[in-house]
């Protein structure tokens, strides 16, 4: 055997699929073996691979072992004269292990190899290349100076922006993303570290490798997508700590103890650096426009509440401003959150749907209150108006100075091109269609050195939207203002797609990927970008509205449910069960509706809270497993509160219902 591919993999399904699929394609013609790892996924990964990849040999963890751990499984196993590590959230080119495996034949010292990494818009990713992180190289890294200095021989030596990244070089780190390792050289050195959990263990093996008298190389005569921060969703804070923990493990066994204690103090140093920079960073994404909404809406109010009393004769308390406006505003606030008002892109209409909904509930609490208490119903009236004033004036504003983070829905559809041939790219349409996904779709590219592909079946008239082939590809995204580009994967190859993505243009264009015979379609830019992934199939129930909805829906339910509990506990068939429920569901471990019980259905589906209920309740009648699949996949896909509500009508007395889980 001569290459054995190894990849760790933790709910990444779609990016697994895709990664599967570019793999396959660069075996071809040569003596290889596939091993996944599943670190215990719970997003139907093992699934997949056993449906969609027969051939690969999976190892499906019952907890998730860490990174070092689950390579090590599949090193055991392999039998390869190579041994290639490999992110999920990773494409490669059709011809990348034959110029590797090239390259290491020819140079019997190479211990390992790294690549040429692009992320999901075409940008090099300067960690395809590193230095060893001594104290003083680890701190300009945590602090920040690397990035400010990264050509420089001083701050720059983490990712070695002095070197040229077009050229072979040898370097001391290569990324864990794509290592390719001679197998004698590991069975001289050891495998990887199991003290590192996630993080760390590609620095420990890249030195060890140099340590045993091999050369790790950097080698850009191939390329890989790495979807960087893709396979471990990490918050900035979290990566901070993390990274951390790992450089000292890494210090404590390869430094002297005087050298570890000087590591320790800088990363130290630099960690409340970069923590106290994530935290403020993260304040400003998610609190910032709240923040912005209630300062103004309280000024206003306050000259509002002033005008008011003066031309009223109307006097009010000090704890009017210091409590009940306050109060108000935060109603407004949280109201415009249920109801989609922060959401990207930004929508008027929830923002104005949101401000009247918390009107409403001012109102009607306002009118249960003792007269003592009724201020006045004409503030809350001119104060809805003047939050409404406020809320869309500001968003308009930041949508005209910051259209990139702050684009209205309106102004927000993109100008697509596909690169596809006929049957591929209609289909590949459809299903954004089908996806209610907001685009300006203008055309098809037709692929080089390919041929009709067998249009009988496309859906839509290919000649009336074909714009020209992938050779005037450039030219095509200028003319037409291009925003974003789908290369299908059936008809382009790795090699062209990334051709593609690293071409240069006045445009800022977004890429993203349809792998053959798949209901999804993967974009991803950096780990601070993810941008989006379009699943077709079954994605409704995972909107971020959906799952606000849902989530308020069982929490009003069940304080509902518990002020009439007296009375439903003699209703109810399991009295005890529905307390039991009520305390679960307001903790967050249960939702009041979920999937029906079907092991083969619900391990695909995106997940969610086990349920009190389930849509198959709602039919009352014994069903087949079949029947109830198709039930669960209809709930996921066409999810609205108004079918939580309707089943819970039909099913109110099973509301003591214990599934175990």
């Amino acid at each position: 055997m001569k290459l054995s591919i190894i990849i760790v993999n933790y709910n990444v399904k779609y990016f697994l699929e895709q990664c599967l699929h570019s793999v396959q394609k660069a075996c071809v013609g040569l003596k290889t073996e596939i091993f996944v790892v599943d670190n215990n996924s719970v997003d139907g990964s093992n699934q997949m691979v056993r449906q969609k990849f027969p051939e690969v040999r999976l190892i499906a963890n019952s907890i998730n072992t860490g990174f070092a751990k689950a390579n090590n499984q599949a090193i055991r196993e392999s039998t390869g004269e190579y041994v290639l590590l490999l992110n999920p959230d990773t494409v490669v080119e059709e011809d990348t292990f034959r110029k590797v495996i090239a390259f290491m034949d020819e140079n019997p010292k190479a211990g390992a190899l790294g690549v040429k990494m692009i992320d999901g818009r075409g940008k090099f990713l300067p960690e395809s290349k590193r230095g060893l992180p001594t104290p003083w190289v680890a701190f300009y890294k945590m602090s920040g100076l690397s990035s400010i200095f990264p050509k420089s021989k001083v701050f720059g030596r983490y990712h070695l922006g002095f070197l040229d990244e077009n050229k072979i070089s040898e370097v001391d780190v290569l990324a864990g993303a794509f290592m390719l390792l001679r197998k004698s050289a590991l069975d001289k050195i050891g495998l990887l570290d199991e003290d590192f959990f996630m993080y760390g263990e590609d620095i420990d093996l890249s030195y060890r490798i140099t340590r045993g008298g091999y050369q790790n190389y950097y080698f850009p005569d191939t390329r890989i997508i790495h979807y960087k921060g893709e396979s471990t969703k990490k918050s900035s804070i979290n990566y901070v700590f993390v990274f951390y923990n790992a450089m000292i493990i890494f210090a404590k066994k390869h430094f002297s103890p005087g050298h570890a204690s000087t590591f320790s103090i800088l990363i130290r140093i630099a960690i409340y650096i970069r923590a106290g920079l994530a935290v403020i960073s993260q304040f400003i994404k998610k609190m910032f426009l709240p923040t912005v909404d209630f300062l103004l809406i309280y000024v206003g109010f306050y000259f509002l509440k002033e005008y008011w009393s003066e031309n009223m004769a109307i006097q009010y308390p000090s704890q009017y401003m210091l409590l009940t406006v306050p109060a108000y505003i935060l109603l407004w606030i949280i109201s415009m959150f249920f109801s989609g008002g922060y959401d990207r892109p930004v929508q008027l209409r929830k923002v104005i749907r949101g401000i009247l909904s918390g009107t409403l509930i001012i109102l009607v609490v306002y009118a249960l209150l003792p007269e003592e208490y009724r201020f006045s119903r004409a503030l809350i009236i001119f104060g809805a108006v003047w939050a409404s004033i406020v809320a869309t004036s500001i968003r308009f504003l930041a949508g005209a100075f910051f259209p990139k983070h702050f684009a209205l829905a309106g102004e927000a559809k993109k100008r697509l091109l596909i690169v596809a041939n006929e049957e591929e790219g209609s289909r590949v349409l459809s299903l954004l269609k089908i996806s209610d996904t907001s685009h300006n779709f203008i055309g098809f590219v037709k692929p080089l050195s390919s041929g009709n592909n067998g249009g009988q079946h496309a859906v839509v008239d290919f000649s009336k939207y074909f714009l020209g082939s992938e050779e005037n590809l450039k030219d095509i995204v200028e003319v037409y203002s291009i925003d974003e580009i789908i290369f299908c994967g059936k008809d382009v190859s790795s090699i062209q797609i990334m051709n593609g993505m690293s071409m240069q243009t006045s445009r800022h264009i977004e890429y993203k990927i349809a792998p053959p015979e798949s209901l999804f379609i993967i974009g991803s830019s950096s780990v601070d970008n993810p941008g989006e992934l379009y699943v077709i199939d079954i994605n409704s129930i995972l909107r971020p509205v959906n799952k606000r909805n849902k989530r308020l829906f069982d929490i009003l339910l069940s304080f509902f449910l518990l002020a009439l509990s007296p009375m439903l506990l003699f209703l109810v068939r399991n009295p005890t069960g529905l307390l039991s429920n009520i305390v679960n569901t307001l903790l967050g471990k249960r939702s009041w509706v979920g999937y029906a019980p079907n092991e083969n259905s619900t391990a695909n589906l995106p997940q969610i809270r086990q349920g009190v209920i389930s849509p198959a309740d709602g039919l009352r009648q014994e069903l087949d497993q079949e029947t109830i699949g198709r039930l669960n996949s209809l709930y996921a896909k066409d999810y609205n509160v108004y079918k939580d509500l309707d089943l819970i009508r039909k099913s109110w007395r099973n509301l003591g219902s214990i599934r175990q889980g």
